[in-house]
């Protein structure tokens, strides 16, 4: 080589040294083949912590977790480097303080002109943020795909419930007409209750089915938690037996929340059975109520009703399903798979969410997260009247079985009933005859449904009662106060409550 081309290196290997000291958003230094650090850069100063006085001379590994060293990480890194030339990876590192961030690394071999190992090129980078950002989003990734799976679960179920409750409601209707046929035959009398119980037990599963979807009717009202909580104390006690202890901690100051009471009470229930069920040998249950503010999301005001058991605790793989309807890890008949689905769909129809915690042999926690209110009302506890009825009542109900079983109940109350079954028809019918009440199902086929001709009564007829019958409905989501709702399949007595309450004028002690 010339004299000149030794300069003209000598310049480049200079200004190259210059350029890479310079550089501050990479960590950039070189060790000798044993991993002893020999130079350091301004990047490896602001990225790791040290002066170059403190480190060159010491080996890299320090720059690794202690369990990483215990492995043997450093040395692998430098053997594969030697080997096939490079090596990169991403992992935790250590700064001089002791703070942790997460790098990414590629070490290269370097060699003399007649392959020998003189050292390696280090170059390493801070990525916490970006694995943070993609961390962040993976999770919203995850979230939005639960979320779409949730909404086409709940519009399934939402659909099967519906049909279920029509299909309910005329045997629930037809059980009261055959309980007056049959009242002198025990034998009769006793199958016939037997059908009974099993219409409530199916109307139970699809009630659960449908506040999984968020289409069941709701009547919320500003609640004290507190107070409910231990109104049904008893009743969680009973349910858990005598092997486990019951200790509930609510907050004096907690705020209010808007739910249907007897939702939440449902969902709690199920809440504490789920816990039973997890302590085969005993143990303990906590219900906590504690008021919470959310600081990353506006400052969200949440009540978060906790309930932690010190059972088996759930595997990471169940986890995740847990809230799918159906889905349970009970033997066959101990369940049916719907009591968090119930707790899933109640939180999120009242406006807010659910989590839930576990760890295998040290238990489970389940947490309502309900955001908060800023009234109390009173609740009404009179009750209503009841007795022989009279007047005439237009049932507007588009399936004839369940018109029929329905009219059946309106008879045996005292009623006159007339029949549309669709909404335009029953207009036609409050032009023609006179009409003391109507009482119309809410999903109907046509251009107007139950809500619709509700609303429209409303205007045009101000003064005439109108009570609405519903097994599912996503119309009424957005009005779950503006009308009298009776939910399917109904009893004749609920009919009755429900028919003097609205229209008390009709009804005589």
């Amino acid at each position: 080589m010339s004299k000149n081309h030794k300069n003209d290196k000598s310049l480049f290997d200079s200004e190259h040294r210059v350029l890479v000291q310079g550089v501050i958003d990479y960590a950039i230094f070189m060790l000798d083949p044993t991993g002893t650090i020999i130079n350091w850069n301004a990047g490896a100063e602001r990225i790791k912590g040290y002066r170059p006085d403190e480190i060159i001379g010491e080996h890299f590994s320090r720059f690794y977790t202690d369990p990483d060293r215990a492995a043997g990480r450093p040395a692998r890194a430098l053997k594969i480097a030697s080997t096939t030339g490079r090596y990169d990876e991403e992992g935790w590192r250590v700064r001089k303080d002791g703070s942790f961030f997460w790098a990414s690394v590629v070490i290269d071999a370097i060699r003399d002109d007649f392959g020998n190992l003189i050292g390696f090129a280090k170059v390493t980078r801070d990525i916490t943020e970006r694995r943070e950002a993609q961390q962040k989003l993976e999770r919203v990734q995850r979230q939005l795909a639960e979320s779409q799976k949730m909404d086409a679960l709940g519009q399934l179920t939402g659909g099967v419930a519906h049909d279920f409750n029509n299909l309910l409601m005329i045997v629930s209707g037809n059980i009261q007409t055959l309980k007056k046929i049959v009242e002198d035959d025990p034998k009769a009398l006793r199958a016939v209750h037997a059908i009974e119980t099993a219409t409530k037990r199916g109307a139970t599963l699809t009630k659960q089915l449908l506040t999984f979807s968020r289409r069941q009717s709701l009547n919320p009202l500003p609640t004290d938690i507190s107070q409910r909580i231990r109104s049904i104390a008893e009743v969680l006690q009973s349910g858990l037996g005598n092997a486990i202890t019951l200790h509930i901690d609510t907050a004096d100051d907690l705020w209010p929340v808007t739910i249907d009471a007897t939702e939440f009470e449902t969902a709690l229930l199920n809440l504490v059975i789920n816990a039973r069920d997890a302590m085969s040998d005993g143990g303990q249950v906590i219900v906590k109520a504690q008021n919470t503010t959310n600081k990353d999301e506006a400052e969200e005001c949440h009540v978060a009703i906790s309930v932690e058991d010190t059972g088996d605790g759930i595997p990471k793989d169940v986890l995740a399903k847990v809230f799918d309807p159906f889905f349970t890890t009970k033997p066959a008949g101990k369940g049916t798979g719907l009591g968090l689905s119930q707790v899933h769909g109640f939180a999120h129809q009242a406006g807010g969410h659910v989590a839930i915690e576990s760890e295998l042999g040290r238990g489970t926690t389940v947490t309502l997260y309900l955001p908060r209110t800023e009234m109390l009302c009173v609740e009404n506890n009179g009750s209503s009247r009841r007795g022989a009825k009279g007047g005439t009542v237009l049932l507007v109900e588009d399936n004839p079985d369940v018109a029929e079983a329905s009219a059946g109940l309106l008879e045996q109350l005292g009623y006159r009933v007339r029949i549309s079954s669709n909404a335009e028809a029953a207009l036609l019918e409050i032009e023609r005859n006179a009409i003391d009440l109507v009482f119309t199902d809410i999903v109907m086929p046509g251009k107007m449904d139950g809500l619709g001709l509700a609303k429209m009564l409303r205007a045009t007829h101000p003064q005439l009662p109108v009570l609405l019958a519903t097994g599912y409905s996503e119309t009424l989501a957005g009005h779950p106060l503006d009308f009298h709702v009776l939910r399917k399949p109904y009893a004749i007595h609920e009919l009755s409550q429900a028919l003097a309450k609205l229209s008390p004028q009709l009804a005589t002690p």
